[in-house]
């Protein structure tokens, strides 16, 4: 098994704010409160040991017992979920909408994340007790974002009409969906094991948010993992006074848009990834979940004819709390209300969206957490590892854009000179000469001769072109080979997590792959691994 490491900047994949949040730009400073590194946790322990309520902890861990009673859970996570109720137990978090068989690949490399960062916490600090939590986002609404997943670059969807909460729909229907699945498995022992993984799941399971918790669990109950469904009414309890507090005076939108214009003034180069609304709750029942706005002192339910005056809200508020869901603006903080969460482990984009809302867990009083960029993983077969050797492709160079991949490569097999640079640079000195003639003469010549330079670089551009054209055409095999090789560990000329399924890759691996990648993977490096299994 051989592995190797590129930074994530040098991907090419990864934002400006994330590469510069890894290099602990003190531009950032002001967004996040620890750094992610194994010293810091101890501030955070205890930081968080003053706000957990026992209470809190105590409906946690019945709702949890609750949720796992017709579940095959391991002995593990039992524990775990036990352990909460201990003031010295602490959780690692991540969060994941409800794709269908787990969508992309990354679903596993989240998750092993948070796994391995609470082992290393133990050992670390053996005096406290660390969980991994998967939160399930079940009350999340885009249908179309989950119900599919790819393999070997072909897409099964889950066609059918969705409204609502994604968690609550019915998995009737994807019979049909695994039916057509099996056709491209094949036979083998691991082709009956995954049938089975989603037999299990989708089919002996009344409603999506089930059927995820059941092959979560099945897939990482031996290493503890403990699920939750937060979309429950006495979890939603505990939320209570920063709904009312959200309705009546919509902190998160005024907080999240001050820092918001400071990131802005940060950089030029970093992107807002969410904007606030005045109040940034759903209302969430049966097949409905719907915005809430303030209008002339009237809140209302858009695409609705509900509508409540300030008192009916929160007496709303208090004898039905399950039927108001955060947005993505407000689901963090009730994701920390809730856990006696330490850190939330994410992609690029998440941690963008979690370093704009700093300013209003302090207005909140509650504390923010640690933030993690999940491992990142590119997984090669022997048999690629070797052709990447044999054609001298560095793990720097297949990462590279697909015109800028080739090009550069071309260049380095060529047995002529591609790089007009020499060229263009003693056309500069000899125009420089002319510049300075001009400037003694005429100086009305200035413009010809700046003209004059700009068509000779530019001619010297279209050889260059039409030269590098003519190398790839004369190396067309190895350029084809190059190609090939890129487009299998680049689908779509996408990253390969993004796209494919670990199905793809248990299909040959086997329980070895989810293994081997909690044997590899370790949170607290901040590089890209390049796995060869």
């Amino acid at each position: 098994m051989q592995q190797d490491y590129i930074t994530f900047k040098d991907t090419g994949y990864f934002s400006s704010i994330i590469c510069d949040y890894l290099d602990e730009d003190k531009t950032l400073s002001p967004f996040y409160n620890r750094f992610p590194k194994i010293e810091n946790f101890k501030g955070q322990i205890e930081e968080k040991c003053k706000l957990v309520q026992a209470q809190s902890r105590s409906v946690l861990v019945e709702i949890l017992k609750k949720q796992y009673r017709n579940i095959d859970a391991s002995e593990a996570t039992l524990s775990h979920i036990e352990s909460l109720k201990e003031e010295n137990t602490f959780t690692v978090t991540t969060g994941h909408q409800l794709n269908l068989f787990t969508g992309p690949l990354y679903f596993l490399y989240k998750i092993i994340s948070t796994i391995n960062l609470t082992k290393a916490l133990k050992q670390e600090y053996p005096n406290y007790n660390f969980v991994p939590v998967y939160w399930m986002a079940t009350e999340d609404h885009d249908f179309d974002e989950i119900n599919f997943f790819n393999f070997k670059g072909k897409k099964f969807q889950w066609n059918r009409e969705a409204s609502g909460a994604v968690g609550m729909l019915s998995t009737e229907g994807l019979d049909e969906v695994l039916n057509w699945f099996s056709k491209e498995l094949g036979l083998s022992k691991n082709a009956n094991k995954i049938k089975e993984l989603f037999e299990t799941a989708y089919l002996k399971n009344n409603n999506l948010t089930d059927a995820t918790r059941c092959l979560a669990n099945a897939l990482f109950k031996d290493c503890g993992l403990v699920i939750i469904d937060a979309a429950d009414k006495e979890l939603k309890q505990l939320f209570v006074p920063f709904i009312k507090e959200e309705l009546l005076d919509q902190t998160s939108f005024k907080m999240v848009s001050k820092s918001n214009q400071q990131i802005s003034a940060a950089s030029e180069n970093y992107k807002i990834q969410v904007t606030p609304r005045e109040i940034n709750l759903f209302y969430l029942k049966d097949n409905l979940r719907e915005r809430i706005v303030l209008e002339e002192g009237v809140y209302k339910v858009l695409n609705t004819n509900i509508t409540f005056g300030k008192e009916a809200l929160l007496q709303e508020v208090e004898n039905h709390p399950e039927r108001f869901s955060p947005n993505v603006v407000m689901r963090p903080l009730y994701q920390e209300v809730i856990l006696p969460n330490l850190c939330y482990i994410g992609g690029g984009g998440e941690l963008a969206y979690w370093l704009q809302l700093k300013d209003y867990f302090k207005e909140v009083n509650i504390a923010f957490p640690i933030l993690l960029l999940r491992n990142s993983v590119l997984i090669q077969s022997e048999s690629q590892h070797k052709k990447l050797q044999n054609l001298s492709i560095s793990p720097k160079d297949i990462f590279l854009k697909r015109n800028a991949f080739i090009n550069k490569k071309v260049r380095e097999i060529s047995n002529i000179d591609i790089d007009f640079s020499n060229q263009k640079e003693h056309l500069k000195q000899q125009f420089e000469a002319l510049y300075n003639l001009a400037d003694q003469t005429d100086k009305s010549f200035l413009g010809a001769v700046k003209a004059q330079e700009a068509k000779q670089l530019k001619g010297l551009d279209k050889l260059e072109k039409r030269l590098l054209k003519a190398q790839k055409n004369k190396l067309s095999d190895h350029v084809q080979r190059m190609t090939e090789l890129q487009n299998e560990l680049f689908p779509n000329q996408g990253l390969q997590e993004r796209n494919a399924n670990f199905s793809e890759f248990y299909l040959e691996y086997g329980d070895d792959l989810i293994s081997k990648l909690i044997e590899q993977l370790q949170p607290l490096k901040e590089e890209l691994l390049i796995l060869t299994l």
